[in-house]
């Protein structure tokens, strides 16, 4: 089965070509999407080889059943990659998975679909749920949450330095009628922008930090990493690709901690490389998306992946 046109996979090849190092082995695809890495990860696995997906979109799962029913070395688990450790140790895994990646944000599909809310770009319901089977959507937040949260949710993970404003103008809205879709938000924060950005839709980083609060995306990104370590074998690889600069540095920090190991030990004391708890090893530098992928794909502008190596 093809992949449906609205959804490319960003950095395809250069992830799976710096995952999969063993045939045989235990992978782990976090964000399953519409399957292209996974795809290409089945490919690269002998009859031995496995691959557990997991993703928190129920069109997702539907959409593994669909296309690698029938395929046995292939598993799918509805629900975040912050339960990564859980289902590993389900499976009697822990400690043995060869490879892990995560493809983090929004997908494609879901942006793309206007009853998904997500998106400025068409009017629809304001949602914004990766998992619409649980949880609160952003109509439900936007409505409930006091002034100052919202403001706070705007400028933390939006990085929207007028998101005071748009978050009195918000409240002020809702007084009058309960915001419900897309296009509506979308007005109330432009007019409330003073400084639109050439290029750039005003509503862009409120929706952004409204859907990263929604989903708790940096949360469980920040949750997954730790358990990672816990999950892979030694020699496994991490390979984590980001689209905007607060996943990324939370994944760059991580892996620099675990490369540079404990830098607490007291002053004067002689140590060995065992005292220092080095744990990770940093494979090449970050990646992001050439320019003939930038051609057919313009959403893999944002993109970066970094690896990592478990030593110990």
């Amino acid at each position: 089965m093809s992949e449906p046109l609205s959804h490319i996979t960003v950095l395809l090849n250069e992830a799976v070509d710096a995952l999969v190092h063993d045939p045989d082995g235990v992978y782990v695809d976090c964000t399953f999407g519409r399957g292209g890495h996974s795809q290409l990860i089945l490919d690269r696995l002998s009859d031995k080889g496995r691959l557990i997906a997991i993703d928190k979109d129920p069109e997702a799962i539907a959409h593994a059943h669909q296309r690698f029913g029938d395929e046995p070395r292939f598993q799918i688990e509805h629900g975040s990659f912050a339960q990564l450790q859980e289902f590993m140790q389900a499976r009697g895994s822990e400690g043995e998975v060869a490879g892990v990646l995560m493809d983090l944000g929004v997908s494609s599909p879901q942006l793309d679909d206007p009853n998904r809310g997500f998106s400025f770009q068409a009017d629809g319901p304001l949602d914004m749920r990766m998992d619409t089977t649980r949880g609160q959507s952003a109509a439900e937040w936007i409505n409930s949450a006091p002034e100052a949260e919202i403001a706070n949710v705007l400028f933390k993970y939006g990085e929207e330095r007028f998101g005071r404003r748009m978050a009195a103008a918000i409240v002020r809205e809702r007084e009058n009628t309960p915001i419900e879709t897309t296009a509506r938000l979308s007005a109330i924060v432009a007019a409330a922008n003073p400084k639109w950005e050439k290029g750039k839709n005003p509503a862009t980083r409120a929706f952004q930090g409204i859907r990263i609060h929604i989903n708790r995306e940096l949360e469980d990104v920040e949750s997954v990493l730790d358990q990672t370590l816990e999950v892979l074998a030694i020699g496994g690889r991490m390979a984590v690709i980001s689209f905007h600069s607060l996943e990324d540095r939370i994944v760059k920090r991580f892996i620099r901690t675990h490369v540079k190991g404990d830098e607490h030990l007291p002053s004067g004391i002689p140590f060995t490389n065992d005292m220092l708890r080095i744990r990770l090893k940093a494979i090449g530098k970050a990646i992001k998306a050439g320019g003939d992928e930038l051609k057919e794909n313009p959403r893999a502008r944002s993109a970066i992946m970094r690896i990592a190596e478990k030593l110990k």
